[in-house]
């Protein structure tokens, strides 16, 4: 049967012939379709850099008039509200860790920008995505034991030598919650009048307690090799 060449209802030719400015039209959707293909893999690239001067206008979220060069408590309140991270998580212990920060509780725009310029994060949904790498390096015996020693002088007051038992025991929950002895050695110095405070080699000392011993202390020997802390359990 021959074709007709009458228009349908809808007005497009019946025998395919092309509507004048057809052509057009489509041109104009397919550029505008290359400009937003583009516009979206500009995107993606603007998000995998890292601009300090961003990083910097982030810290300035947290700090005050005041002190624009120091995130303080409030603010790292305001930081781990926005993290969605408890502020008692290891994490943020790592994080810590990560900027070289000297004092629990502040950091200063160098130590800020130090860390984040390191983990490549200038805004929270960048140290969001970054949250499960910084946990997972715990995992690391060597990287944990750097980050142990580290909190010792993170957490110490500066105007003490040493680390008082009460943030000690804090510190042991976050580091160590899963330690089967950890409980006791809580409880122990707690009770200890004469135990006010840890220095620096029973912290460490812990730590290869915690790894050398068991729960039942079967492999405990006080004249061992392994010298631990001199805080009987």
């Amino acid at each position: 049967m021959p074709r007709c060449s009458k228009r349908t209802r809808s007005g497009a030719p019946a025998n395919g012939d092309v509507l004048p400015g057809a052509t057009a039209i489509e041109e104009h959707h397919h550029h505008k379709r290359s400009r937003n293909s583009s516009s979206r893999r500009h995107s993606k690239a603007e998000d995998t850099s890292f601009s300090a001067k961003k990083c910097i206008a982030w810290f300035k979220e947290y700090t005050t008039a005041s002190e624009p060069d120091i995130l303080g408590p409030e603010g790292m309140e305001k930081f781990c509200e926005d993290l969605g991270v408890d502020p008692e998580n290891v994490v943020m212990l790592v994080i810590a860790y990560k900027m070289g920060a000297k004092q629990m509780g502040y950091f200063t725009q160098e130590e800020w920008l130090k860390g984040l310029t390191e983990l490549q994060c200038d805004s929270v949904h960048k140290l969001q995505n970054k949250l499960e790498f910084l946990r997972s390096l715990l995992n690391d015996p060597y990287i944990f034991k750097a980050v142990y020693r580290y909190s010792y002088d993170f957490a110490r007051d500066k105007e003490q030598r040493s680390l008082d038992t009460g943030t000690a025991r804090a510190l042991l929950g976050v580091l160590l919650p899963r330690w089967a002895l950890r409980g006791a050695l809580a409880d122990f110095l707690a009770r200890a009048p004469r135990y006010r405070v840890v220095n620096r080699d029973q912290w460490c000392n812990i730590l290869e307690f915690s790894r050398c011993v068991d729960a039942q202390l079967t492999t405990y020997d006080a004249d061992g090799a392994c010298q631990y802390a001199s805080m009987p359990l």
